[in-house]
This record gives C-alpha cells, structure tokens and sequence, in this order.
C-alpha cells in the first residue's frame, strides 16, 4: 500500500510476466454495492468480463472489465478496505479520465452500468464529458486524438500537484519520460502526461486556483 500522512493512496504489487498481460500501467478502480450483480450488466450492456468477481481476502471483492468501446476498469466492491483513502489533496489521485474511440458508446455503457449522469460541452478547444454520481462529478470523458497515432482507449489516473512543470522536471531526473508535455486547459489548470521509468503512464496537474 503507498499512503500519504497515513492515509491510503494507491497500491503497487508485481505484474504477472506471462504472455498478453500488458506493460506495467495503472488500473483504475469504481467502487460498487455487488462486483457480481456489475459485471452481469456489463454483459447485458455490451462489454466483457476480463476476470470473473473474486474475494480478495476479507478486504473487498472485485472484477475487471471492459467497455464496449475496449478500455479496461475495475469494480471494487468494498468490504473491509474502502479502497482510497484520500482524495484531491497534493500528491493523491484526484480525477480518472476515460479516453475512447467512441464516446457516444461509452455514454450509453457507463451510464445504463452505475446510473452516471452526464454533461458535454467545449472545453479547450475539445468536447469533454464529466460524468456524476448522485450530482457530484466523479470522472471525465473525451474523444482520442487520433493525430497522436494509434491509441487504445484507456483509463488515465490524474495525481494533484503544486507545480507541474516543477514535477514534470522531477519525472525526467528520477528516469522517467514525458507523454504529454505541460499544457493550460482554460478554467481548470495546468496537465502533463508523464511516465515512470518502466512504462507505467498517469497525469499530472496543478489545478487553477482563484487568481491564478
């Protein structure tokens, strides 16, 4: 477990080296009442099951699935471990972003899977979609910019920062790489899209504070 003044985080554990397993990377998690009962209506939805539900000892039960559209996530139905336990503070993860091939597909998938609500519009020259749960904004949505070259739709873990550019600089000398370069998104802050040093991808960003 990797906490922050105590509180969990995130957690690591060593990847399985067979075949088809994929890089290193990041996994994201969505908490829910029965692991079962989601990955059911991930069928009847459209999507797969990559791995049945399972207990992982007494501290949860999960599953992983895939969207229609390809990206991976996992259910995590909470038992004695409640999954992170900080949030949005600096140096904890505060925002996953759902990067697909094709949004109006994943709409339909998350929102008829969890009871997401949705709002669209242009942000940045983009449009982007924020998901909600019960009102609350919980994670976001945006079209695969296929000028980068081929991308696989994907989940992208964003981590608080006071300074991105800073933290951008402390990547590269600890041997990791940039994806995404520094970058403004108007009325939400500073991003980069970086990379430790085994390939493991996640963002980064200094969220816009009042009068900056």
């Amino acid at each position: 477990m990797l906490t922050l003044s105590g509180r969990a985080v995130a957690a690591l554990y060593p990847q399985d080296p067979a075949p088809g397993i994929g890089a290193p990377h990041w996994l994201s998690y969505i908490s829910v009442d029965s692991a079962h009962d989601t990955a059911r209506r991930t069928k009847e939805l459209g999507g797969t099951v990559v791995v049945e539900p399972f207990d992982v000892l007494d501290v949860g039960r999960m599953a992983l699935v895939q969207d229609g559209t390809g990206a991976v996530v996992a259910l995590w139905q909470p038992r004695r471990h409640a999954g992170a336990g900080v949030i949005g503070e600096t140096g904890a993860m505060c925002w996953n972003e759902l990067a697909t091939t094709d949004t109006a597909r994943a709409e339909t998938f998350y929102t008829g899977l969890l009871g997401w609500s949705f709002d669209t519009r242009e942000m940045g020259g983009i449009r982007y979609t924020t998901f909600a749960r019960d009102g609350t904004p919980c994670c976001g949505m945006l079209a695969i910019d296929t000028s980068r070259g081929p991308i696989p739709p994907h989940w992208l873990v964003y981590f608080a920062v006071d300074d991105c550019d800073g933290q951008v600089a402390l990547v590269q000398s600890l041997g990791g790489t940039v994806r995404v370069p520094p970058a403004d998104v108007p009325g939400v802050g500073r991003f980069a899209v970086v990379a430790d040093p085994q390939g493991a991808t996640f963002a980064i960003i200094q969220r816009k504070t009042e009068g900056r």
